[in-house]
């Protein structure tokens, strides 16, 4: 076959084009002119300081069933209010209503000290008074009929039920600065208590709940735990077991203190004061914010974080970040792109750390929505910028992924890891809802920032731990995936992949099923 010369000139010209946008071959070609408008909005007009400060400073945590969780549902309609965007509470269940006061832990013997440490949520109060008592230890005793002997002598005490952990070092700084037979055998040791404390609790034949609630019934003044959370002053804080007498969290620091004290014999002494209301039934809101299609007004896209979190700390990279990330992520696209292809819907959910009970409520509420639903983009994992997204077992997902992450700045995209057609979500966070449903949701997956050890769940939870600059980036990406989504002419996919085989029953596995939501949490069943 004769070749023209022609042809060849452009086949050189297409493959040196090619060439040249390869990494480490010349620039890549500019944003897209929407695109820098996004970024310049996001860069020059940001308002993720002044969020967060309202937020996270002013609002606090927002634990399900509190009245700070109310107060960021209506702050976050009037802000997207006073942005031009319709919104609205959709009240989806009720909750144990549950305010938390002041925390009071001082050691008053055999020295004083103020102890830093915190009532569990839903704890209950100290009734207005300071309660003052010996400290003693969780025995180690024979068997369950042993414990039952044991109880009645714990009654005006604080009980200490966790285990004394032998270091607050984190184990990056031992790796620093230990030799390794150092390193080891601190682990060595910490294995060998941390087993041997497991059977001690085994040995009362109760389960944590259980045990708790038979030192309440036994008299016991309090209990004492500390729920270390592998980083430097990091305890996690979750909900109390008793209903009558107060749980209280201390940081590994003076709960070792305390512990020591009471092991080798010096009979410590704490007082405590801990301040709570019970507030009944209230009801728990997801919060919707809309931006209206005129063009398919009944196909959305969404997007998806969740609204609540534990009140150790203020909420802020758990999910306060996420939420900062869609609200922003919505005043830009209402500025820049007022009248979109599709619908645009935003979900903060309620009790997401109870079971993603507001999104699985949404999703058993809005069956038109689920089935007409475009894509759904929701973080949730910290203040890191967002380093991977996977296909959630959907077939396709790789085609219109791509195509929309090829619009993202050439900086923030480069460091997104894609994972096509990945697993399904069987939970963790909201975008499982809508998966188990069939729905094409996606979880923008950030870095660490070592949040599992710092800021989930814990006392350290706070303002300063966030990185603007990476909130402000995901902002970026998420406005210009929800754009992209919007303007796609084709609607996504739904067709799934064939799942792994499960090597216990020899078939496909499964697709996660549709879990129904808790809507009386905490409360007993409707007569």
């Amino acid at each position: 076959m004769k070749i023209s010369k022609l042809f060849l000139t452009l086949l050189f010209i297409q493959g040196s084009v090619a060439f040249a946008q390869r990494p480490g071959f010349g620039p890549p070609p500019p944003p897209d002119p929407f695109v820098q408008m996004i970024m310049k909005e996001a860069t020059d007009n940001s308002q993720l300081e002044k969020l967060a400060h309202e937020l996270f400073d002013v609002i606090g945590p927002r634990l399900v069933g509190t009245p700070q969780m109310k107060q960021a549902n209506d702050w976050a309609v009037a802000k997207y209010t006073s942005w031009g965007i319709e919104a609205r509470n959709e009240q989806w269940g009720e909750w144990r209503g549950w305010e938390r006061g002041i925390s009071h832990i001082d050691l008053i013997s055999p020295r004083v000290r103020s102890l830093e440490g915190m009532q569990l949520a839903w704890s209950p109060g100290t009734n207005g008074k300071t309660i003052t008592g010996e400290v003693v230890i969780l025995p180690d005793l024979a068997d369950s009929m042993a414990y039952v002997s044991w109880m009645p002598s714990v009654k005006g005490k604080f009980v200490l039920v966790s285990m004394n952990q032998p270091t607050g070092r984190p184990d990056y700084n031992w790796e620093e600065f230990a030799t390794k037979e150092s390193f080891d055998k601190m682990k060595a040791a910490r294995t060998a208590q941390t087993t041997a404390w497991a059977g001690r609790t085994r040995k009362t034949g109760m389960t944590v709940k259980n045990l708790h609630l038979a030192l309440e019934k036994a008299g016991a003044a309090g209990i004492v735990t500390c729920n270390w959370s592998a980083g430097f002053g990091a305890n996690k804080i979750f909900g109390a077991n008793t209903t009558k007498i107060p749980t209280i969290d201390i940081s590994l620091e003076d709960y070792g203190l305390v512990y020591r004290l009471a092991e080798f014999g010096d009979n410590p002494k704490i007082s405590v004061r801990t301040e709570s209301k019970e507030k009944g039934a209230v009801p728990a809101f997801n919060t919707v914010a809309e931006i209206k299609s005129t063009v398919k007004p009944d196909e959305y896209v969404m997007l998806s974080a969740h609204f609540d979190s534990w009140d150790g700390a203020s909420g802020a990279t758990d999910n306060g970040t996420g939420t900062l990330t869609m609200m922003e992520a919505m005043r830009i696209l209402k500025k820049l792109y007022p009248n979109p292809k599709r619908t645009i819907l935003v979900g903060h959910w309620g009790s997401e750390e109870q079971g993603l009970n507001g999104s699985r409520a949404f999703v058993q509420d809005h069956p038109e929505i689920v089935k007409n639903l475009q894509a759904l983009f929701n973080q949730d994992n910290g203040t890191g910028r967002v380093v991977n997204i996977s296909g959630q077992g959907f077939l396709n997902s790789y085609e219109y992924i791509g195509r929309w992450l090829s619009k993202v700045p050439a900086p923030m995209r480069q460091q997104i890891e894609t994972n096509f057609p990945g697993s399904p979500g069987g939970g963790g966070s909201d975008f499982a809802s809508f998966v188990a449903a069939g729905a094409p949701a996606f979880s923008l997956s950030s870095n660490s920032w070592l949040y599992g050890s710092y800021t989930w769940h814990t006392n350290r939870d706070t303002y300063d731990k966030v990185v603007f600059d990476d909130v402000r980036s995901n902002a970026i990406v998420t406005a210009v995936l929800v754009w992209m989504a919007c303007e796609d002419p084709a609607k996504t996919s739904r067709e799934k992949s064939v799942l792994p085989l499960n090597p216990r029953t020899g078939q496909p596995g499964a697709w996660p099923a549709i879990t129904q939501p808790e809507r009386r949490g905490g409360l007993p069943p409707k007569q």
